[in-house]
């Protein structure tokens, strides 16, 4: 018959919960900073609002444009909008008119 002779360690009562722990901190880590964690859903709300900043943005012009080409192509020109791009294109202007530029930014 075989006796085993050692001690009991008290280590070992440590390992399950120090792998416990181990896990749950990793889980932890990421639930906060990980790519789908709470702080990127706040990075992603805040990029969702400037999104939808500037769509409205974009919308507006794009209802500038649609109203300025109905002007153009509703089967009546108006004469105003004629007289504004004809002059636009060719660069001229009459004797009695002051022409003031300004900087136009092309989206």
């Amino acid at each position: 018959m075989w006796t085993r002779q050692h001690k009991k360690r008290k280590s070992g009562a440590f390992i399950v919960p120090a792998l416990t722990a181990i896990v749950l901190a990793y889980f932890g880590y990421h639930s906060f900073q990980g790519e789908f964690g709470i702080y990127a859903g706040y990075e992603f709300e805040e990029r969702a609002a400037a999104l939808a900043a500037e769509l409205e943005t974009v919308r507006v012009r794009r209802e500038e444009l649609e109203h300025r080409v109905k002007l153009l192509s509703d089967g009546s020109l108006e004469k105003d909008m004629l007289d504004e791009y004809a002059r636009r294109a060719l660069n001229l202007a009459n004797d009695n008119e002051i022409v003031i530029y300004r900087n136009v930014k092309a989206n």
